[in-house]
């Protein structure tokens, strides 16, 4: 037993209880870390998540590739045959719409 001294009064203090209140404290402690630090690693979505989420916008981005274009060569001369292209007004869109699909399915997959 140790003796310490605080102004007048005498405290004693066991040095074995507090070592093992220490130690189990801190194996708690120690416990509780490790049980957080694998919770904070994990991930909301996956890999798989990853990659649907890349095929979405990779038909996005080409549906809007895909709305450029309708430049007349002649700009005194109207072709409507070159602005009203299916390309632009049909297959852009929905490439567009189903890369947003694929969007929504990869976030609610999980």
């Amino acid at each position: 037993m140790a003796k310490e001294k605080k102004g007048k009064k005498k405290v004693v203090v066991s040095t074995t209880a507090g070592t093992k209140a220490k130690s189990v404290v801190a194996e708690k402690l120690k416990a509780e870390r490790s049980t957080s630090n694998k919770n904070n690693t994990e991930l909301t979505f996956g890999r798989e998540t990853f990659k649907w989420m890349g095929i979405g916008v990779a038909l996005m981005g080409l549906g809007y590739i895909m709305m450029l274009g309708g430049k007349n060569e002649d700009p005194n001369v109207w072709d409507p045959n070159v602005i009203y292209n299916w390309r632009i007004l049909v297959v852009a869109p929905l490439l567009i719409l189903a890369g947003l699909g694929v969007q929504i399915f990869a976030i609610f997959k999980k």
